[in-house]
């Protein structure tokens, strides 16, 4: 009975939505407690899930229309924020888990005499998370991009993009093991 009524429920926010938003799939599930800001910026594919309590910000700053575009098939967990004011694209088949900040900007702090947030919001750079990726629990990316089937490790803070095929960690993120295609192998990085 609940599965029904939660299908009942994403079925009923997509015709209530769907024409508000840049794209979203009728198979795009996204939970009532879900926080969206700037839809007609904002793309959701094909079997796309934003679970619980999370946030999607599209932001136009100046002449720039944003673009936050999720992939099919994607998975976003629980508590999740992704906020775009240049472009941030997740492609098909991403995984991240829950409390995951996704951002392609920074908050303006120079001026010591103004609280920061009273200052402007920066574009940093266009984030793209390949298609594949994992990103572990508490995971933040700013202005950064996440390789093909890369794995990103549950508190790491990725400032500077990740290839593919990779697995990084920490706070700045650095990668620890690549794939190695001729042994077929994850191979640890020194």
């Amino acid at each position: 009975m609940a599965n029904y009524l939660n299908r009942i429920r994403f079925i009923l926010f997509y015709f209530l939505n769907a024409r508000s938003f840049k794209y979203l799939a009728y198979k795009a599930v996204i939970y009532p407690s879900v926080r969206i800001n700037g839809k007609k910026y904002i793309s959701i594919a094909d079997r796309a899930v934003v679970q619980r309590c999370g946030w999607l910000f599209a932001l136009k700053i100046g002449d720039v229309n944003p673009v936050l575009h999720i992939g099919r098939n994607c998975a976003i967990g629980d508590f999740s924020h992704i906020v775009a004011v240049g472009e941030v694209i997740i492609e098909d088949n991403v995984l991240i888990a829950n409390n995951v900040y996704i951002s392609d900007n920074v908050h303006a702090f120079e001026d010591v005499n103004k609280p920061i947030m009273n200052q402007k919001v920066r574009f940093k750079k266009a984030v793209k998370i390949q298609q594949g990726a994992w990103l572990g629990e508490n995971v933040c990316v700013i202005g950064a991009s996440v390789g093909k089937n890369s794995v990103i490790g549950a508190n790491s803070v990725v400032t500077k993009d990740i290839p593919d095929f990779c697995i990084a960690v920490g706070s700045p993120a650095k990668i620890i093991k690549a794939y190695h295609f001729e042994t077929q192998k994850w191979v640890s990085i020194e």
